[in-house]
This record gives structure tokens, C-alpha cells and sequence, in this order.
């Protein structure tokens, strides 16, 4: 059988499934529809690998299928005897940042003397649109105070590493997406505690050392010994050059998957109004991230990636201090819902500047 025509196969089943799995919740009742949605959400993130067009959309899918399977079956990924799977989540995301230190160089840094403007525009939109945007939408949410310092949360933590592929997907210019990565993230264990005690202390009670410290041994240490491993070994583990973006995928799928399961029943509550401001502020930050660039007569390629460094978000590093912070089923909520769906809009938006040859000014 041809690989295309299994590819067809299994989306036909995944499109059944589908079918099937409303007939079953009308009939019977959404909790009785729950293997059935699953099981299509699985079939059709494999199917999309089939296919030109979707194969971007695949981590989503997922992503958003461990989801499910934590909305149905928590109990399965909250505790497994006796040991709460939430204790892997600060693991998980020092070997993601280790994996991305060892693929940076000094080049990364070299960055912000060859584009110093990119650099600090691009830096100052991320530590001030975000933060602020989060606070505004948080103060109109009537969430729990948790919850609603969990948004601000997101909008406080630096870029993510789903910002550089999509920069290179969006022919904007990865070498700046790469150094304002790099930069935000380093800058992160002063700037996250800083603003989170200024716009989130109302909510939550926050403790500057305790924050600088748990992101400094989330994130700096991970990376410093990552980049050293890159500078020692170089050339000489091609093996962890092809394993580690997969381990960072399969990583923040299970951090996110591991919130939703201790969060559930606060998300079943206010998942729609949540998912809907997460939205908003993901948006807000492509958008205001874009023509703050253009207000400061940047070009078209450089706009685009201070668009998507702004917009998309460290998730995972978000989710690590809520779980630090013993409020993992609360606080965590906001970035397990930015998550995913920063990378579904960000491939959406990528694809769309794809097609879309940079204009010069």
C-alpha cells in the first residue's frame, strides 16, 4: 500500500470517528463521546503527516489529544501510585533548555552587537506589551485571583523556542528571532519576578528571590550546560542534535497534559472564557508586536519576528513556576492553554507570511 494512500485511510477513520463521537454525545451525553474524540484527535494528527499543508499542524494535534485524554481520564495523569506526575514537570523543562543551549553558540550573542535596535525594540515589546496586555485582560476576566495571575504569568515570561521555526517558516529573520530568544530568556530570572511582583502581587503573593531563583535553576543552568556541552562536544553528538527537538516536543505535551489532568475541573468551568482571552492576548501580541516594530521604521522580515517573539511565549517556563509556586492546578491553567495555541496560530500566520515575500521598505 502506498504511503499516501494509508495517509488517506487513516484521515477517512479520524473523520468517522468524528461523526461517530457527536452522534455519541447527543445521544448518550459528551462524557460517554470521550475515547471516541481521542481517538479521532490521534488518527488525525498521524494523518496530517501525510499531507503537505497540515503537517504543521501535527504537534498541535497532538498536544490538544493529551489534553483530551486528561480532560476524560484526570486521575490517570494527576498520580500514578502514590508519585504525582506534577514533580516531573521542573525535569522536563531543564533538559528542554538544556537541548536548547546545546544548540546556541556564541553567534547568538554576537547578535545584539550586529542588530542592537531589533534587539532592544524587540526586547523592550516583549517585557511591556505582554505583561500589560495580560494585567488588562486578567482585571476584566472575574476569575480567581490564581487564575487570573496565571495570565499575567504568560504575558510576564520571555519568548519560546517555537518562535525561531516559526520565524524561519515565516521568511522573517531568524538570526534576530534567535538572539531576541536568547536574550529575553537570559533576562528572564530579573524581569518575570520584577514585573509579576508590580502587575500580578495584587493577585497572588510572590517572593522576587524565590522566582529568581527557580528560573535561574530551570533555565540558566540548563543552558549554561548546554552550551557548554556544545562547546566541548561539538561535531560529536549529531545523535542529541536529532533527538532533543522531538524530546522538547514530547516534553511541554506532557507538562501541558499534566496541568490540564490537576486542573480539570477549574477548566471545565471557565474553559471557554479562558481560552478565549488566552487568545486574545496571543493575538494582541503579534499584532502590537508588529507595528511597534514598523512605528520604529523597522523593515518587513524584522517586524515579523518581533511580531512572533512577542507573540509566542515560554509556556513551559511559565508552567514550571506555577508548579514551583504549589499552584499548578490554577496559576498553571493560562499557560496550559497559550500553549498550544500559540503554535497553531503562529503556523497559521507563518504559512501566511510564507506566501508573502517580505516587503523592502
Amino acid at each position: 500500500m502506498k504511503r499516501e494512500t494509508l495517509f488517506k485511510i487513516i484521515l477517512g477513520v479520524s473523520v468517522a470517528l468524528l461523526l461517530y463521537s457527536v452522534f455519541v454525545a447527543f445521544s448518550s451525553g459528551l462524557s460517554k463521546a470521550g475515547p471516541f474524540i481521542i481517538l479521532f484527535l490521534l488518527l488525525l494528527g498521524i494523518s496530517s503527516r501525510g499531507f503537505e499543508s497540515l503537517k504543521g499542524f501535527t504537534y498541535s494535534l497532538m498536544i490538544f489529544t493529551g489534553v483530551a485524554c486528561a480532560l476524560y481520564y484526570p486521575k490517570y495523569l494527576v498520580e500514578v501510585n502514590g508519585f504525582k506526575l506534577s514533580v516531573l514537570i521542573t525535569p522536563l523543562i531543564q533538559i528542554i533548555m538544556f537541548g536548547m543551549g546545546t544548540r546556541m553558540s556564541v553567534n547568538d550573542f554576537v547578535g545584539v552587537i550586529k542588530m542592537p535596535k531589533g534587539v532592544a525594540i524587540g526586547v523592550v515589546a516583549q517585557f511591556s506589551m505582554m505583561p500589560l496586555i495580560g494585567f488588562a485582560l486578567a482585571s476584566v476576566s472575574n476569575f480567581t485571583p490564581e487564575i487570573a495571575a496565571g495570565m499575567i504569568l504568560i504575558g510576564c515570561s520571555p519568548s519560546g523556542l517555537a518562535s525561531n521555526v516559526m520565524s524561519y517558516l515565516a521568511k522573517a529573520n531568524l538570526a534576530l528571532s534567535i538572539t531576541l530568544t536568547t536574550v529575553s530568556t537570559l533576562l528572564a530570572p530579573f524581569a518575570t519576578p520584577l514585573l509579576m511582583k508590580f502587575l500580578g502581587g495584587t493577585y497572588i503573593e510572590i517572593d522576587i528571590m524565590k522566582m529568581m531563583w527557580d528560573i535561574f535553576k530551570m533555565i540558566v543552568i540548563p543552558i549554561g550546560a548546554g552550551l557548554l556541552f556544545n562547546k566541548l562536544l561539538h561535531g560529536k553528538s549529531k545523535w542529541l542534535d536529532l533527538a532533543m527537538p522531538l524530546v522538547s516536543m514530547i516534553g511541554i505535551g506532557i507538562i501541558i497534559t499534566i496541568i490540564t489532568a490537576a486542573g480539570r475541573d477549574s477548566l471545565l468551568e471557565i474553559g471557554v472564557v479562558l481560552t478565549a482571552l488566552v487568545l486574545v492576548h496571543n493575538m494582541a501580541g503579534y499584532f502590537i508586536g508588529y507595528w511597534f516594530a514598523r512605528l520604529f521604521k523597522m523593515d518587513e522580515r524584522d517586524s515579523r519576528t518581533v511580531a512572533l517573539e512577542v507573540g509566542m511565549q515560554n509556556a513551559g517556563m511559565a508552567a514550571g513556576l506555577a508548579k514551583e509556586m504549589g499552584r499548578i492546578a490554577t496559576v498553571g491553567l493560562a499557560p496550559a492553554v497559550f500553549g498550544p495555541l500559540m503554535n497553531i496560530t503562529g503556523s497559521i500566520l507563518a504559512s501566511y507570511w510564507h506566501r508573502k515575500p517580505p516587503k523592502e521598505n
